[in-house]
């Protein structure tokens, strides 16, 4: 039944070019009718495994090993997925570093009425990221305006692919035309934000650029490190079930911690003078970093604010200073999910207070 329903959407959802059903294609089903199949369709098919962090996998040796991104299609000119204004959708949690990326890059480059953006609730349960309607508890949650009667971003990849058994991430970059995603990995999102839609923007969003080609292999050399250290260093950290495991992720992290507290010493960017992907591929592990990390993660070697003064001042600077920064960062979303959600690390769902302020004052 599972695999058949999801014929029957792709067919409703792109409509004659679904040929093989085409029986199926007149008369559209009701919306009451595909919310029925959803809720007998979750019912029936257990996808816990690929959605209930809770049941998340360890290593033998008790390590967390992230796994890839599956949908990895690129927005161009010469491919079938076209920049073109209105045909892509975003998903993404304002709790969650990798989405966060793509929500700033997205109000740098003037996105914001290219790609609308629909944010799912914080609470990260049995079935994974849910939109409002599946958690009306949380009010600073958007349900899905493409997909009325979807309950959770599940439910998107299995639109996209019938048979995915991957892991329900976010974010999520939806090509509306086409009813699938065209990419869930965040690097690569960024990159497509950053230069895909220059010819349909205006001259100053254009010329803004992340990842300009002088400095590429510096920032190439900059993401490996910082990727595998900290933005994943703190997960390796946190998840670890074994304290050889912690211990060989949390050294290592406070290790690119002083070397980036060395980079920083009395400039405004990692690479050169200019904002690059570089700065914000950091800032959402940093900004993140004394909210959750030190206590949730065990990262507590030392804090931001006070163990780091150049890092610390960079990221305020980011924040204070350039509103893509501050409006895609929501404290409450952030703290509520990892304390919330991630119950093998904090079984009781108490989040903590502090730090006050979450973040300090320029």
């Amino acid at each position: 039944m599972y695999g058949t329903f999801f014929m029957l959407i792709n067919v409703i959802s792109r409509g004659s070019r679904s040929k093989p059903l085409t029986a199926l294609s007149s008369p559209r089903p009701s919306p009451s009718f595909l919310h029925h199949c959803i809720r007998t369709m979750t019912s029936t098919k257990d996808a816990s495994g690929q959605s209930d962090i809770g049941k998340m996998r360890v290593e033998s040796d008790g390590s967390f090993k992230r796994a890839a991104s599956s949908f990895r299609d690129f927005i161009k000119n010469d491919g079938k997925f076209l920049p073109e204004k209105g045909r892509y959708h975003l998903y993404i949690s304002y709790s969650c570093p990798w989405a966060t990326r793509t929500l700033i890059v997205r109000k740098l480059k003037g996105l914001d009425d290219f790609i609308p953006v629909t944010a799912v609730s914080p609470h990260m349960g049995e079935h994974g990221w849910p939109f409002k309607n599946a958690d009306p508890s949380w009010q600073d949650a958007d349900d899905d305006v493409e997909h009325p009667n979807l309950q959770h971003i599940k439910d998107l990849y299995f639109l996209a692919d019938q048979n995915y058994g991957g892991r329900f991430t976010v974010p999520v970059l939806w090509d509306k035309k086409l009813g699938t995603i065209v990419n869930n990995e965040s690097s690569e999102i960024i990159r497509m934000f950053n230069t895909a839609f220059n010819h349909l923007l205006p001259a100053d969003k254009a010329a803004v650029d992340i990842y300009p080609e002088a400095h590429r292999q510096e920032i190439d050399s900059i993401n490996e490190w910082v990727y595998d250290t900290v933005n994943n260093g703190v997960y390796k950290a946190g998840f670890a079930a074994s304290q050889s495991a912690y211990e060989s992720a949390v050294y290592p992290l406070f290790k690119s911690l002083d070397r980036l507290e060395e980079m920083l010493k009395g400039k405004d960017y990692l690479v050169g003078n200019t904002l690059t992907e570089a700065d914000i591929r950091l800032f959402v592990t940093t900004i993140r970093f004394d909210p959750v990390y030190v206590g949730h993660f065990k990262c507590n070697l030392r804090d931001i604010r006070h163990g780091y003064p150049n890092i610390n001042l960079w990221m305020k600077k980011l924040y204070w200073n350039n509103d893509a920064f501050k409006s895609s960062t929501k404290f409450d979303h952030i703290k509520e999910h990892y304390y919330w959600s991630q119950i093998r690390v904090n079984p009781s769902r108490v989040v903590a207070a502090g730090p006050l302020p979450h973040i300090e004052a320029l």
